[in-house]
C-alpha cells in the first residue's frame, strides 16, 4: 500500500516525531532520501516483524504492571503501527495492560506517569473557547470521540484529569479489537475541576485544581461542548465514559437524537452483559423467560443492564409488566421500592410496590429487604454486580441463592479487580462448582473439584469496537437500543462454548477481530431494518465492513 506525505510539512525530526507516520528504522533508504531521515537513523533497514519482536522483549523485561502499562502508552505515542501490531499479536497477554484492570491505576497515577499529550483537555476557565479548542485538533479526520469528566472512573471515584486515561485505553481498543484506523480517534476529557481532595493536594497534579462545577453551570458546559463537537464533526461517533450515574443517564437522554452518540456505562455494559447472560441461560437450561434477576448496583449501569434484559424477556415472548417484575434493584439502602424519596426515573421504572412482596411479608407492610433478605425471597437465578464495592456478594448471599438455584448465574462485574464483588474461586467453592460466572475484570481460570473454569470476562471491548467499527463503515447517523440489542445477539452467537462439561461463555480475546467484524455486520443490519440506512443485502453490509477495517502494517511513503 502507498501513501502519499506532504514532504514540505512532513521532513526529518518532523515525520518521525509524528506516531501515526512514524517507521522508526523500518523507513527504506528511498524514503530516506525523499524525506531527509538519513542520519536521523541508523542505517539498518528493518521490518515491522522485527520491531515487533524487539518491542515484545523489552516489554517482557518490565515488572510490574504499572511499568508494562507505561511502556504500551511510550509505544503508542511514539509509533502507533507498531503499537497496534504489538497488540495484535499479543492482545490476550496486553489487553489488561492497556484496559482494565491496569488502567484504574494508570488513572489514579496520571498525573505522575504523565510524559506526552494525547488527546484535548477542554478545561471550564476555557469555557468560552469551545471551538478554539476543538480546533487545536487540527486538520485530523476525527470521527469517534470518547469524552470523559472523570467523574466516576471504573470504581475508583473521582479521578479529575486523570480520567483521560479511559478515553485514550478506549479508543486503543476501537482500533486493536475493532479495526478503526487511529487517526481517526480522539480522546477528551472534559476537567471541570475534582471533588477529590487528594489530587487537589498533589504538586504533581495536572488537571484544573478547582472543586468540582455542578448544576446549571456544569450543564452548560457540557451543552457547548456537544454544540461545538456538532459544528466541528457533525457526523462522528461521541461516546461518553465514566460520568456520574445521574449524568450519564441525563445526558445520554439529552443528545441522542442531536447526533450519534451514546454512553458505554448504560449502553455497552448492558449489551455486553445481555450477550454473556445468553450464553449463560443457555448453559444453565433454563430459558431466559424463567430467570429471576437481583441487580446489585441500581445506578446507571445497573438499571441499563436490567432495561436490555427486560427487553429480551419481552422479544421472548414474556408480558412487559411480568418481565420488569422479575427484576430486583438492590442500592445501599436494600430493595428499591417505588415509596423511595429521590428515585432518578431510571430507577422508579425498576421499583417494585409492596403489592410484589406481599408474600414475603404475609401482609404486612413491608420494611427494607436487604440483599441477603432479598435473596432469599425472591430466590434469583441471576445476581448480577455493579457496585463498585469489594465482597458485597458474601458467602451468606451466594449460598442462600445456590440453595434454590441449580446453576446459579453469578456475574461481580465491578473494576478493576480490586472493586469485584467477589472472587470467583470463592463462588465456585460455595456453590459446589454449580455457579456460571462472568467478571468485569480478567480473572486467571480457576481450579474446583478436579476440573478447570474459565471466567469469562464479560468486559465492554466485546461491544463497542464493533459497534464502532459498523457505524462508521456505514456511516449509520444515530445509536439505537435496536442495535445494542443486535450487539447482544451476535456476541452470543460467536460463543461455540468449550469441549469440556464446564461453561464457556464467551469467544476467547484472541478471536475478538472476528467477534468485532460479526458485531459490526450485525449492527448494520439492524440500522437497515430501522431505516437508520439505505436496504442493502447482507453481503453488501459484511463488504462495506470488511473494506473499512484498518491493520497494523506500514504504507510505502512517497513524497508529494
Amino acid at each position: 500500500m502507498t501513501r502519499t506525505i506532504d514532504a514540505q510539512r512532513y521532513r526529518g525530526r518532523r515525520l518521525i516525531d509524528t506516531p501515526l507516520l512514524n517507521k522508526s528504522d523500518a523507513f527504506t533508504d528511498a524514503e530516506r532520501t525523499a524525506f531527509h531521515l538519513h542520519g536521523l537513523l541508523p542505517p539498518s533497514v528493518e521490518t515491522l516483524e522485527n520491531q515487533v519482536a524487539r518491542a515484545k522483549d523489552a516489554y517482557a523485561q518490565k515488572t510490574t504492571d504499572l511499568e508494562r502499562h507505561i511502556y504500551l502508552r511510550a509505544l503508542q505515542d511514539t509509533n502507533e503501527t507498531l503499537f497496534y501490531a504489538l497488540m495484535a499479536e499479543n492482545i490476550t497477554e496486553l489487553m489488561p495492560m492497556v484496559y482494565t484492570p491496569v488502567v484504574g491505576l494508570g488513572c489514579q497515577r496520571f498525573s505522575e506517569i504523565y510524559r506526552k499529550p494525547r488527546g484535548l483537555f477542554v478545561s471550564y476557565p476555557l469555557r468560552d473557547q469551545m471551538d478554539d479548542l476543538l480546533d487545536s485538533a487540527g486538520a485530523q479526520d476525527v470521527r469517534v470521540i470518547v469524552v470523559t469528566d472523570g467523574e466516576r472512573i471504573l470504581g475508583l471515584g473521582d479521578q479529575g484529569t486523570g480520567g483521560m486515561g479511559i478515553p485514550i485505553g478506549k479508543l486503543s481498543l476501537y482500533t486493536a479489537c475493532g479495526g478503526v484506523a487511529p487517526d481517526y480517534t480522539l480522546p477528551i476529557t472534559l476537567d471541570v475541576g475534582t471533588n477529590n481532595q487528594d489530587l487537589i493536594d498533589d504538586p504533581f497534579y495536572i488537571g484544573w485544581r478547582h472543586e468540582r462545577i455542578t448544576g446549571d453551570d456544569y450543564v452548560a458546559f457540557v451543552d457547548a461542548f456537544v454544540d461545538a463537537v456538532k459544528r466541528k464533526w457533525p457526523n462522528v461517533l461521541l461516546q461518553f465514559e465514566d460520568f456520574a450515574q445521574n449524568h450519564a443517564t441525563m445526558f445520554l437522554e439529552r443528545y441522542r437524537d442531536q447526533l450519534c452518540m451514546f454512553n458505554d456505562d448504560v449502553q455497552g455494559t448492558a449489551s455486553v452483559v445481555v450477550g454473556t447472560v445468553l450464553s449463560a441461560v443457555k448453559e444453565s437450561g433454563r430459558p431466559l423467560s424463567e430467570q429471576r434477576v437481583v441487580v446489585v448496583g441500581a445506578g446507571s449501569a445497573g438499571c441499563g443492564i436490567a432495561e436490555q434484559m427486560i427487553r429480551l424477556m419481552v422479544e421472548d415472548g414474556l408480558d412487559p409488566e411480568e418481565a420488569r417484575k422479575r427484576f430486583y434493584m438492590i442500592d445501599r439502602e436494600g430493595l428499591v421500592f417505588d415509596t423511595q424519596k429521590d428515585l432518578w426515573p431510571f430507577q422508579a421504572a425498576l421499583a417494585h410496590t409492596a403489592d410484589h412482596v406481599a408474600a414475603w411479608t404475609a401482609g404486612e407492610t413491608p420494611g427494607k429487604f436487604s440483599l441477603l433478605e432479598t435473596v432469599q425471597n425472591a430466590k434469583p437465578t441471576i445476581i448480577i454486580g455493579v457496585t463498585g464495592h469489594p465482597g458485597v456478594f458474601t458467602e451468606e448471599v451466594i449460598r442462600a441463592m445456590a440453595a434454590t438455584a441449580e446453576r446459579p448465574i453469578v456475574f461481580p462485574l465491578s473494576n478493576p479487580t480490586s472493586r469485584c464483588e467477589a472472587q470467583p474461586e470463592d463462588v465456585l467453592a460455595w456453590t459446589d462448582g454449580r455457579a456460571i460466572i462472568g467478571t468485569g475484570s480478567p480473572f486467571q481460570p480457576v481450579t474446583h473439584g478436579g476440573k478447570t473454569y474459565p471466567i469469562a470476562q464479560t468486559n465492554n471491548s466485546y461491544i463497542f469496537p464493533g459497534l464502532g467499527l459498523g457505524i462508521l463503515a456505514l456511516d449509520i447517523p444515530r445509536v439505537s437500543d435496536a442495535m445494542f440489542m443486535a450487539a447482544s445477539r451476535a456476541l452470543a452467537d460467536c460463543n461455540t462454548g468449550g469441549a469440556g462439561d464446564v461453561p464457556v461463555l464467551l469467544p476467547p480475546l484472541a478471536d475478538i477481530r472476528q467477534v468485532s467484524r460479526a458485531i459490526a455486520i450485525a449492527v448494520g443490519k439492524a440500522a437497515a431494518a430501522e431505516g437508520l440506512i439505505a436496504a442493502m443485502d447482507d453481503a453488501a453490509i459484511a463488504a462495506k465492513v470488511d473494506a473499512a477495517v484498518w491493520e497494523p502494517v506500514y504504507s510505502d511513503y512517497v513524497a508529494a
